[in-house]
């Protein structure tokens, strides 16, 4: 199984960080794959319990993904996992630590591809930085709203 861990370091206080990272509306907005949520939860915030259905186009193939929030602990963490999709396997965690009024968002993002031997190399030869691209991007634009609003309160 791949893993992908990244720390994001925000101006921000915790609860707005937390937030920002389970909105929908916010994810369809920073995925330069024309990222739409198509069935369960659509828009807004997600909870625990809750689907989502993403339809986008990635490595040329429009592909559809459904995860479901697992694991909720506000504001600190929530999972979500891939219940249908083209992984064998999918979870990534968000986990936020908040330290004098600034918060680490912290994802850990694990994967499978299918087709054993010859998933595990496309992993290793590019999906792997794919993936890391796409969430880096995603967290530069929480990031950056987060930061905005924060300073807009000062």
């Amino acid at each position: 199984m791949a893993k992908i861990y990244l720390e994001t370091f925000i101006n921000a206080d915790i609860r707005k960080v937390f937030d920002l990272s389970r909105d929908i509306d916010l994810h369809q907005k920073s995925a330069k794959t024309n990222e739409k949520a198509i069935a369960g939860k659509t828009y807004g915030l997600i909870e625990l319990g809750e689907t989502v259905t993403w339809c986008a186009k990635h490595l040329g193939f429009y592909q559809t993904l459904t995860t479901k929030i697992t694991e909720m602990e506000s504001p600190k963490m929530f999972t979500d996992k891939m219940t249908e999709g083209a992984f064998k396997s999918m979870k990534h965690q968000h986990i936020f630590k908040e330290k004098d009024g600034k918060t680490c968002m912290v994802d850990i993002f694990e994967f499978e591809s299918p087709f054993g031997i010859f998933g595990k190399l496309f992993n290793k030869i590019f999906l792997k930085n794919y993936l890391k691209k796409f969430l880096i991007e995603r967290n530069r634009l929480i990031k950056e709203i987060a930061e905005s609003s924060f300073n807009k309160r000062i």
